[in-house]
C-alpha cells in the first residue's frame, strides 16, 4: 500500500505527460527470382529542403569480413547522397542486418532517439530499397510532426518494397 500512495501522488501533483510515437512498417515482398539476394534498405526522415531530419534505419549485410557489407551501401542512392557518405558506420541503434520478406516494425517515441532533436514542421518518410541482381526504389509518405491526432498514411511499393505505412499518434 505504501508504494501506490507515493505513486499516485506523484501522477497528480506532475501530471501525466504523453510523448507522440510514430511507427514505420516496411514490407519486403517475397520475389519469386533466380538468384534472390535481401535488400539493403534505407529509412530516414527528410525537411522539406530535402534535408536529412534524422536516419531511423540503416539495414545492410554487417557480418561480411572486413565491412565489406558497407561497399553496397551506395546503391541506395538518395541516402548515400544524402547522408550515407557522412557516416560512419555501423550507427548504434540504427544499423542492422538485412531483413527477411516479410513486415518489419519500427517504433520511435518524441523525445528519444533518433527523435530528440526533431523541431514541429513538416516532413517526408523516405525509404529506400537496393537489392544485388535486383532494383531500387524509393517511397515518400509527408507528415507533420508533432502529430495533432492519430493518423496512419500508407503507400505501396512496386518490386523492392510492398507497403509502407507510417503510424503517427500524439
Amino acid at each position: 500500500m505504501r508504494i501506490l500512495i507515493p505513486a499516485a501522488v506523484t501522477t497528480l501533483l506532475v501530471g501525466h505527460v504523453q510523448a507522440a510515437d510514430l511507427t514505420v512498417k516496411v514490407e519486403i515482398p517475397r520475389l519469386n527470382v533466380a538468384e534472390y539476394h535481401r535488400p539493403y534498405v534505407a529509412v530516414w526522415i527528410e525537411g522539406p529542403d530535402q534535408t536529412v531530419a534524422s536516419n531511423l534505419a540503416v539495414w545492410y549485410d554487417m557480418k561480411l569480413k572486413e565491412n565489406e557489407g558497407t561497399k553496397w551501401l551506395k546503391d541506395m542512392r538518395q541516402w548515400w547522397r544524402r547522408t550515407g557518405r557522412e557516416l560512419t558506420l555501423p550507427v548504434d541503434g540504427v544499423s542492422g542486418a538485412t531483413r527477411a520478406a516479410g513486415e518489419h516494425r519500427l517504433t520511435f517515441t518524441e523525445g528519444k532517439a533518433p527523435l530528440a532533436k526533431l523541431p514541429a514542421g513538416q516532413y517526408q518518410l523516405v525509404v529506400e530499397a537496393a537489392r544485388e541482381v535486383g532494383g531500387r526504389e524509393l517511397l515518400r509518405l509527408p507528415f507533420q510532426w508533432p502529430p495533432k491526432s492519430a493518423e496512419t498514411l500508407a503507400v505501396k511499393g512496386e518490386h523492392e518494397l510492398g507497403a509502407i505505412a507510417l503510424d503517427l499518434k500524439p
